[in-house]
């Protein structure tokens, strides 16, 4: 089992969406200002709780939500494993000569069309001037 980072505990920036600060959340316009103190005081009020509260809801319930999501997980690889992947490649199998006849009939039918419709358009030619823009078809 291979050692768990217990300094970037985000190595692959799933929620770096949620690092939300005081400066995120409370703001004060110009001309609208708390005394120093308790600005001072709601910024540490704010940390402490927030990272208090966060720990506590770890410690209850992380364990359980760890295990529950480990659990739906492995049902999900379960499920593509022994269904999924089979029910795949079943349907490769089954649908391969459906796809050949589909292939024959298209290239039969659509494929002179698509030629034509290929070599026609192949003849535009699209030019670029740096003079006079030309003038409407109506004015010549």
């Amino acid at each position: 089992m291979a050692e768990i980072d217990l300094i970037n505990r985000d190595p692959q920036n799933l929620n770096n969406f949620l690092q939300v600060e005081f400066d995120d959340v409370l703001a004060e316009p110009e001309g609208t200002h708390t005394i120093d103190c308790v600005w001072r005081n709601s910024h540490k009020c704010f940390k402490c709780g927030k990272n208090l509260c966060y720990k506590i809801l770890t410690i209850l319930t992380g364990i359980f939500v760890a295990l529950y999501w480990g659990c739906i997980f492995a049902c999900v690889s379960y499920a593509i494993v022994w269904f999924v992947t089979p029910a795949m490649r079943l349907l490769h199998i089954v649908l391969h000569p459906i796809k050949k006849i589909l292939s024959i009939v298209l290239s039969t039918f659509l494929g002179p069309l698509v030629q034509t419709y290929g070599l026609i358009f192949s003849r535009i030619h699209v030019t670029q001037s740096q003079g006079e823009p030309p003038k409407p078809i109506g004015e010549i």
